[in-house]
């Protein structure tokens, strides 16, 4: 059994500096830049009786609160996926109440986008020991996965425009309910929401950049070298003095020159894929 180890495939054990790796190989990507126009904006008690009585409101900020991926085969075109992610965006929004007093309250938007990657094709059901691994013990969600792995790497998104709108004056981007949105999400993040039969209505524009992609996992060959230790010693820090470690520091200029934006208007564009953002006017 010892001329066994180290063996990952044919091609290990031939020499010391070549060993086996278990990680993830992307099959496809994508990135994307997409415009949502007039989203609605679900609100607390409170931001609704806001937007009731003013319509003067701005967007303060914005981030994403949580993000759901799903990944679903596509019939009859093998080895492609159509994936479903949809972003729960909290909003930070103010108001002015009148007399120069301003009132901030929060509210949570819903983003939906489709995307059709090739995620390959693959029979083999993955299984992983765990803590809780026994003959006795059963779990559902460790049933094997045969299908890729999704995976959604994006930044907060930009608020374009917001606008106050009678409930029968517009009709913008409804992904889902009131009801539809998880209830733990909702209070961690603003509270619990409504949605009146008479009131206004809110309603945000966002773009938002993502970077998406289909993996599955993979054993590679890398070439490596021994763990070398370090021949650099940390300095301790002199708790008398620390302005003097304070003038050590290299200052940041990056950060004052206001051009930190290389790369991001490079030109270029990535093979294109077929997406989807929903309708709704929305534009990619």
């Amino acid at each position: 059994m010892a001329e066994n180890r180290g063996i990952c495939g044919q091609a290990g054990g031939q020499g010391r500096e070549t060993v086996c790796i278990d990680t993830y190989r992307v099959l496809d990507s994508s990135r994307d830049r997409d415009c949502y126009e007039d989203v609605r904006v679900y609100l607390t008690p409170f931001g609704q009786e806001i937007i009731n009585g003013t319509c003067n409101v701005r967007v303060r900020g914005c981030e994403v609160a949580w993000c759901n991926v799903a990944v679903d085969p596509i019939q009859f075109n093998c080895g492609f996926y159509q994936l479903t992610v949809r972003y729960y965006i909290l909003l930070t929004l103010e108001s002015c109440m009148g007399q120069g007093r301003a009132q901030e309250f929060n509210g949570l938007a819903v983003l939906e986008k489709r995307s059709v990657l090739y995620g390959g094709e693959g029979d083999v059901k993955v299984y992983s020991s765990g803590d809780n691994s026994s003959a006795c013990n059963f779990d559902p969600r460790d049933a094997g996965n045969i299908s890729p792995i999704g995976v959604v790497e994006t930044v907060d998104p930009i608020a374009l425009s917001v606008k106050v709108c009678d409930r029968n004056t517009l009709n913008g981007c409804c992904f889902c309910t009131c009801e539809q949105i998880p209830r733990e999400l909702a209070s961690n993040a603003v509270g619990d929401l409504v949605d009146p039969e008479d009131g206004n209505r809110l309603f945000v524009s966002l773009g938002i950049f993502s970077v998406l992609r289909l993996q599955r996992p993979a054993q590679l060959l890398v070439n490596a070298s021994d763990y070398s230790v370090p021949d650099k010693e940390s300095v301790p820090v002199e708790e008398s003095d620390p302005c003097k470690l304070f003038r050590t520091m290299a200052f940041p200029s990056g950060e004052f020159s206001g051009t930190n934006c290389a790369g991001q208007n490079q030109g270029g564009n990535s093979r294109p894929t077929s997406s989807d953002r929903g309708g709704c006017g929305c534009r990619g």
